[in-house]
């Protein structure tokens, strides 16, 4: 049985090592000439040599918001070393050794740009162009697995009155380094990880930062430099954008920092996925394909703990596609995806964020995998360190990566001092 797996970054290497492990022929198409995916610093923003949009997100200074301890892998950890909280540049060598460890280059076919992927005759066909040679190649698989990430295309929200706007605007997929923000007065939408984050770094050079968002005030996230705003309303002639509270600011860039849309350009129409209101339906368990029981979708879920949560999708899946157990019904796993939409939609979660994993939604989502497959679920301890990451994350947020944990055993951990 063939294995085609798109991407190498974090969840297509980890796919290919399981892959491996469970004795499929596994061959892995990679756009760039690299692994490691979102963790490949590239200074380009723009395109690559090959006239392909640049799929890097990530910015200078980015360090880790998850430990070390809790970013591994459960057969293959971060080495010892004394920070908990890591620059990306470590992270990235981190997957290459997870990578050589489990021999998975030599299947990685480099500067392979997936053109299409469509079912045909009870198989997967996909279209590839080698960009080197620049020339299309056409293969045939018994099983696709979609690795691809969700930190490519940038989500822009509406704003009212955008169009008066004489000042520059852009996302954070673009954003490297805070020098272009220098004496700037800067709107910064957006207080996830990684507005909070730049928005701090820009404080240091410009003029005036502000951060909109929805929360209420954010206690500990910002620096006295960074003032912190209400929802945006509609931005007024001569750069002035006034807030929900009735406040009016003058600004001259604005930096989104709103997230990515998932996307899949590759596939064809008969896939039978859709995305509405960026959530991937209809999937079993936040991977499986229901309508296309071959294809499975690795890494969807954000907001984890995403080592953890890549290896025991994998593993979830292949449990299935190696036969040792059978898929339910269709009917059975739609009522399941719908009995996931409700609960969420009990929690006050709308579609847009169905793939969200969140303090008790991951917990239980790591449970129902282990369950449902017969399969090892995480040992405590991580879950016991990710809830005291969150914590400190949520009350400290300009210290909490100075802390130092190390693991005692698989249910113990403690904070070094």
């Amino acid at each position: 049985m063939e294995v085609c797996i798109i991407g190498a970054g974090m969840a297509g290497i980890c796919t290919a090592r399981h892959s491996l492990a469970n004795g499929f022929k596994t061959t892995v198409f990679e756009q760039t000439g690299a692994i490691g995916g979102t963790w490949v610093y590239s200074e380009n923003i723009d395109k690559d040599e090959y006239g392909l949009e640049v799929h890097s997100s990530m910015y200078k200074s980015l360090r880790t918001n998850l430990p070390k301890e809790i970013m591994g892998f459960p057969d293959f950890p971060f080495p010892e070393q004394n920070d908990s909280y890591l620059p990306a540049e470590q992270v990235l060598q981190f997957v290459k050794d997870y990578a050589d460890n489990f021999k998975v280059n030599e299947h990685i076919k480099f500067h392979h740009y997936v053109v299409r992927a469509r079912p045909y005759d009870g198989k997967w066909e996909i279209v590839v162009k080698d960009l080197p040679n620049d020339k299309y190649l056409t293969y045939r698989f018994d099983y696709l697995f979609i690795c691809n990430g969700h930190y490519e295309e940038p989500l822009c929200p509406d704003i009212q009155g955008i169009e008066n706007f004489k000042g520059e605007w852009m996302h954070s997929h673009y954003y490297r380094e805070p020098s272009k923000f220098k004496n700037e007065s800067v709107l910064v939408i957006g207080a996830g990880p990684s507005g909070k984050d730049i928005a701090e770094e820009i404080s240091h050079v410009a003029k005036k930062v502000f951060v909109s968002h929805r929360n209420k005030k954010i206690e500990g996230a910002f620096s006295d430099k960074v003032v912190q705003k209400p929802d945006y309303i509609v931005i007024r002639e001569g750069n002035i954008v006034e807030f929900s509270d009735g406040s009016k600011e003058q600004i001259s860039k604005i930096l989104y920092c709103t997230g990515y849309k998932f996307t899949f350009p590759f596939l064809s129409m008969d896939s039978g996925v859709t995305i509405v209101d960026n959530y991937v339906k209809p999937l079993y368990k936040q991977c499986i394909s229901i309508n296309s029981p071959k294809l499975a979708f690795i890494g969807l879920c954000f907001r984890s703990l995403i080592s953890h949560m890549l290896d025991i999708q994998v593993r979830f899946v292949f449990t299935y596609f190696t036969g040792k157990k059978a898929l339910p019904s269709r009917k059975e796993m739609l009522a399941d995806m719908e009995r996931d939409l409700k609960e969420r939609e009990l929690k006050g979660l709308p579609i847009r964020k169905g793939h969200m994993l969140w303090e008790d939604l991951q917990e239980a989502y790591y449970d129902d995998l282990a369950k449902t497959a017969g399969i090892e679920n995480l040992k405590p301890v991580i879950m016991k360190l990710y809830k005291e990451n969150q914590k400190s994350n949520k009350h400290s947020y300009l210290n909490f990566r100075n802390k130092k944990y190390r693991f005692l055993n698989d249910e113990e951990f403690i904070e070094i001092h």
